[in-house]
């Protein structure tokens, strides 16, 4: 522990810079006894991604159109974390979760997929199969032509 957390890294040479994020800490919910009573250890980090400087122009609108539906005032992109009793292990909860958010809202769209049409061959071959379990049910079941 100790030190200041590392920049979040998006993909390749993309970090986020401590200073374009922004942290508040409150009181967890749920059990924990005493010590969740005094202090503040669940994590809120809040990023503005509509005006950081830190993605590149391409990036920032693929991320935008992806989280559009996730943004606060339609530019925050807003992680909580609390699953743990230390304000410490929290923040690097969040901090990952940011960093995975936005490295899958800036990945590359999928390759188109290329239509084929299955061979000839296959095709026969799946149709004498379909004959043939045919022929091998309706010898099981007493009835005859």
């Amino acid at each position: 522990m100790g030190g200041m957390p590392e920049p979040i890294r998006v993909r390749g040479s993309v970090v986020v810079p401590d200073a374009e994020l922004q942290w508040r800490f409150s009181r967890s919910s749920g059990p924990g006894g005493q010590h969740v009573n005094t202090s503040d250890s669940q994590v809120e980090l809040r990023w503005d991604l509509a005006a950081s400087a830190a993605l590149p122009p391409v990036l920032r609108e693929r991320a935008l159109e992806r989280l559009a539906g996730r943004l606060v005032e339609g530019r925050y992109v807003v992680v909580r974390a609390s699953e743990h009793r230390s304000q410490w292990r929290n923040r690097e909860a969040a901090a990952a979760r940011l960093g995975a958010l936005l490295a899958e809202a800036t990945a590359p769209p999928p390759k188109a997929r290329r239509a084929t049409r299955p061979s000839r061959g296959m095709v026969e071959r799946r149709l004498e199969n379909k004959r043939r379990r045919s022929e091998v049910k309706r010898g099981r079941s007493g009835w005859s032509e």
